[in-house]
């Protein structure tokens, strides 16, 4: 086989190529491990406990930790590969859980999936995978990695509906040497059916929650947990500062948010429209004065080397479509400008750069956003 190469971008046969699956419990790290054993590579699944069990097997739609693990070491078994359950709980609840709630308490909206991602999927999994010797760490992540001409990049998945680039924003250009997602080629419908086909016990399994460890996402209780300094009485204030009604505390309220307010008889909508921590001030206005133009960016990671403004696209919410923008590497951080407005930019989410191939250039956290002049002024 000299010269050629698998489907994993090794030349070398895929018996001879180890690849350490990420397996969650749920379809798809199911069906990218089964993929990868049918075509004969050197398959070993490795589950991370990353909450306390007994509290995840109460819950629906959770993963990394009860059932799920149960449900892992059932595929691995019938797939006939090794399987190792990890116990990464500490290091989980350091950096992403604590994480959560200190970014709620600063008056911000947390990412944890992406912090999950960076900072224990891609780092600590990622050095366990090398230690045992493999060529790859595989997860069932919906996007694409591309051989290109300077080296790996990431593109957006083929089905939209599932793409996951959003969350994937703070993979590093070394991370996608050694990264691989089968299923970024496949529509979800294709790795349901594939499961069915292989008999996998979790073919029919919902798909698991954004947010693993909030039960009944009620975010405020686990951050009163976490972090019980967090909760400090305040104002709901208008844009001229005047007071219309108390709150419990910040940590209830994000950028964009109209219900739950406790306010009533206005005259028009009234939406959260900053956020101030330190003062335990709540802003609300109407939705038009949520329109942001500018918007400052923190901590950019960089898959593409940017020296100067470029014209992009960028998606500042998971859920919403790339919109056209100019962006500034300023620092460690970049200024963008968004040509047509959009609202609810909340500080603590995540702006990603696109090109016009719909690969990933980068993507920094959302410090603030500047309100866009109204045409009447």
């Amino acid at each position: 086989m000299t010269g050629a190469r698998n489907s994993l971008g090794f030349a070398k046969e895929p018996r001879e190529t180890r690849v350490v699956v990420a397996m969650s419990g749920g379809v798809d790290s199911s069906v990218t491990a089964a993929l990868l054993k049918r075509e004969g590579y050197d398959v070993i699944g490795m589950t991370l406990q990353l909450y306390d069990a007994g509290v995840a097997a109460k819950k629906k739609g959770a993963c990394c930790a009860g059932q799920d693990i149960h449900d892992a070491r059932r595929v691995a078994q019938s797939l006939g590969i090794p399987h190792y359950v990890l116990d990464y709980e500490a290091r989980f609840k350091k950096a992403v859980m604590e994480d959560f709630a200190a970014t709620y308490a600063r008056g911000e909206t947390p990412i944890p999936c992406v912090a999950c991602n960076e900072k224990v999927k891609f780092a600590d999994l990622l050095v366990t995978a090398k230690e045992l010797g493999a060529d790859a760490l595989a997860t069932g992540h919906y996007i694409n990695r591309i051989d290109g001409t300077h080296g790996p990049e990431l593109h957006v998945a083929a089905d939209p509906a599932r793409d996951q680039s959003y969350f994937l924003f703070r993979t590093t250009r070394e991370q996608l040497d050694f990264v691989r997602f089968p299923l970024g080629g496949m529509p979800k419908s294709d790795v349901r059916r594939i499961a069915v086909e292989l008999g996998l016990i979790v073919a029919d399994k919902p798909d698991s929650q954004d947010i693993c460890f909030v039960p009944s996402g009620n975010y405020a209780s686990v951050v009163e947990k976490l972090k019980p300094d967090a909760v400090k009485p305040g104002d709901v204030v208008d844009q001229g500062g005047k007071v219309l009604a108390k709150h419990d505390g910040v940590i209830h309220f994000t950028v964009g948010q109209r219900k739950g307010l406790g306010l009533s008889g206005n005259e028009e909508p009234l939406f959260v429209l900053n956020i101030d921590a330190a003062s335990a001030r709540v802003v609300v206005g109407p939705r038009a004065a949520l329109a942001t133009k500018t918007v400052t960016l923190r901590d950019v990671n960089w898959l593409v080397e940017k020296s100067g403004p470029f014209d992009c696209a960028v998606k500042v919410r998971s859920m919403r479509p790339p919109v056209p923008a100019r962006v500034t590497p300023m620092g460690d951080g970049a200024m963008v400008e968004l040509l047509t407005p959009e609202e609810s930019v909340a500080p603590g989410q995540a702006c990603v750069f696109y090109d016009k191939d719909s690969r990933v250039l980068g993507g920094g956290w959302i410090m603030r956003g500047e309100p866009a002049r109204m045409a009447a002024e």
